[in-house]
């Protein structure tokens, strides 16, 4: 990853017992899980190298960036324009039913859509559990991703890559309108 953003160039998405931000690139630099005081899984906020980060990005020539909210909702547009397409990555966290209890689950639902055109997509979930200091492993389900701690596990659902880089995510997808 290249130069830190901005603070402003960041929304926020949260369920009332975590938070996660996510930058004007597609990254989610920041994120405790389960708890806003817990470890973190992804802090390249803090550490480029070795913070960890989960980036859904539109690649390209001549790619601009807006970031909104949906209004009325804590739901985060990041979308992406290009002479070839327009495409936005959809993010928000899921509050519990009863938020008033802690629970030890958490949800960072990520969706992306193109809406004009066709674009690429380059998918990097490259989790650093603990600061980066709790080595993981990462292992293809019939679901996705399952990355693991001696301590804990994160799932990458809805992506099955063709195989892992290392034991990180990078794939590269290309859509058209209405995908």
């Amino acid at each position: 990853m290249e130069d830190f953003p901005e603070i402003a160039d960041h929304g926020m998405i949260g369920d009332l017992q975590s938070i996660a931000l996510v930058s004007t690139d597609g990254a989610i630099d920041w994120f405790c899980a389960p708890r806003f005081d817990s470890p973190s899984v992804f802090a390249s906020l803090l550490d480029r190298e070795r913070g960890g980060f989960f980036r859904i990005k539109a690649v390209g020539a001549d790619v601009r960036v807006k970031q909104m909210y949906f209004p009325d909702t804590a739901v985060l547009i990041t979308r992406f324009m290009s002479d070839d397409g327009v495409g936005e990555v959809i993010d928000f966290m899921p509050v519990a039913d009863d938020p008033t209890v802690a629970t030890t689950n958490r949800v960072i639902a990520r969706g992306v859509r193109v809406v004009r055109g066709e674009l690429t997509f380059r998918i990097e979930c490259r989790p650093r559990f603990d600061y980066g200091r709790a080595e993981h492993t990462a292992t293809v389900t019939g679901h996705g991703v399952r990355f693991e701690t001696a301590d804990t596990h994160a799932a990458l659902h809805g992506l099955r890559p063709e195989s892992l880089d290392g034991d990180d995510v990078d794939e590269t997808i290309t859509m058209a309108a209405g995908e």
